[in-house]
């Protein structure tokens, strides 16, 4: 899970991917998923699966659950405004 590193508003964004380095450089040069474009960010939160299919339903389930994803964001160092 990434978070935006700008002062205006905080962000999140689930997704998943095999090269984490990677994909969070292609996010913060612009070239990374549309909601994602226009926003710094951090990594804060990431799991690793033997299996893509289990990747991706834990990815849904994260994006669909606010609260999981807030309580995430409260453990890390980055605090919502």
């Amino acid at each position: 899970m990434l978070i935006s590193i700008s002062k205006n508003k905080k962000k999140t964004y689930v997704g998943y991917t095999n090269n984490l380095a990677q994909r969070l450089k292609k996010h913060n040069s612009n070239k990374g998923a549309k909601s994602t474009k226009g926003y710094k960010w951090s990594l804060i939160f990431y799991k690793n699966f033997s299996k893509k299919n289990d990747a991706m339903s834990y990815e849904y389930k994260l994006k669909k659950d606010r609260r999981k994803r807030m309580k995430i964001v409260e453990n890390s160092k980055y605090k919502t405004c």
